[in-house]
């Protein structure tokens, strides 16, 4: 193994893992922002190779509750895939204990690392493009939701605290607003007008859960398409990136994955006319989830799907004028507007789901019919609609 190009002494880290086989070449792996991945094989080729992962402690503060809550996420899921018939080294990660039988390594530089098996023959995709793409992803984030739904969701931590919260979001919108760090607020004020004219509406959810309507169950938390693994044939094989699983609600994990999916353009569009809803991709992924989550979802938690769909856009959005406001200090920008533009585009998007919502809570309707029944039904066609 070269360690020259690399950052870290691998030899020393990899060596305190059970790993099997030797003499191993490494390589940077995946597109990840939060950890850094490399691809540890053997040279041999006779065992799949590893992942190795370098935890972002900066983001995440509690290692031993994140790897614990991967520990029994990851335990509960195999024991259910096995039972089914499925095979769990296949469909779920497996994690690599290191030689004292902990989940993580921390070096004498005070990184944090983990690893597990990796699953070859498998592909991922930043972006959803077909509708058999679509349906498979709707099946797999409700598969994952459904194999953990007799999990407590209170073995688990939060590990990012108020992630997902809209009433922390919402409070640190308004302490930006008060402060206006960055002599911003006059330019903005339209923008700031329109969400706070819709803060009351988004806090439905958090507020149906603190009435007991909506329970709290295991949930990702990151329903990108690209955390999902794929075989060659382009079915589902393993939901991946388990560092955001904790409690939450199940309308978050729709919300995040049909704000990707509907949208006809990227999340930072400048041309609000490009923004329109992808009707298919919506109906395809709704058809899916829900063929996986009918056993459980309660009509309370089905009725929350389209607040989800609602609330993330709405939520980033927020973040976007949030950090705008303040300077530019949380996300990374390429030019001095960049934030201005992503909470343009965000709004748009909500705007645009806003106008639709009744179309959009009807496919929800007749699939969880139609899911019950057994019944299939052709997706409509794409909605557009002027900025």
């Amino acid at each position: 193994m070269n360690n020259n190009a690399m950052p870290y002494n691998f030899t020393d880290i990899i060596a305190h893992f059970s790993t099997e086989g030797g003499n191993f070449e490494i390589s940077n792996f995946g597109s990840g922002h939060i950890n850094d991945t490399y691809l540890v094989k053997g040279k041999t080729g006779v065992h799949p190779g590893y992942l190795l992962q370098k935890i972002n402690n900066f983001v995440f503060k509690n290692i031993d509750g994140l790897m614990n809550n991967m520990l029994h996420v990851v335990n509960h899921l195999k024991e259910k895939v096995s039972k089914a018939g499925g095979n769990p080294d296949k469909e779920v990660l497996t994690l690599i204990p290191t030689k004292t039988g902990e989940y993580y390594y921390k070096d004498e530089q005070d990184n944090y690392w983990r690893m597990t098996w990796f699953l070859q023959d498998t592909k991922s995709y930043d972006l959803v493009t077909t509708e058999q793409q679509a349906h498979q992803g709707g099946v797999a984030f409700g598969k994952f939701q459904y194999l953990l739904s007799d999990l407590d969701p209170k073995v688990l931590i939060d590990t990012i605290p108020d992630f997902l919260n809209i009433e922390k979001r919402l409070a640190d919108f308004k302490d930006a607003i008060k402060k206006n760090a960055a002599g911003r607020l006059k330019k903005v004020q339209a923008e700031v007008d329109f969400l706070n004219s819709w803060a009351v509406a988004m806090n439905e959810i958090p507020k149906m859960g603190k009435a007991g309507i909506l329970p709290v169950r295991i949930t990702h938390n990151d329903t990108k398409f690209n955390n999902i693994l794929l075989d060659k044939d382009n079915n589902i094989q393993c939901v991946i990136d388990l560092d955001t699983v904790m409690p939450g609600y199940v309308a978050f994990d729709f919300g995040d994955a049909i704000r990707t999916i509907i949208n006809t353009a990227v999340e930072d569009e400048a041309d609000l006319n490009a923004i329109q809803l992808n009707i298919p991709l919506f109906a395809e992924f709704t058809k899916g989830y829900l063929s996986q989550t009918k056993s459980f979802l309660t009509e309370a938690e089905l009725k929350s799907l389209i607040m989800g769909v609602l609330l993330l856009p709405y939520m980033q959005s927020i973040r976007f004028l949030t950090d705008y406001l303040e300077g530019d200090v949380y996300y990374k920008t390429h030019f001095a507007e960049h934030n201005l533009q992503r909470t343009h585009a965000q709004m748009q998007l909500f705007k645009m789901l806003e106008l639709n919502r009744k179309e959009l809570e009807n496919i929800v309707q007749t699939e969880w019919k139609n899911v019950k029944s057994g019944a299939v039904i052709e997706a409509p066609a794409v909605i557009k609609q002027d900025a």
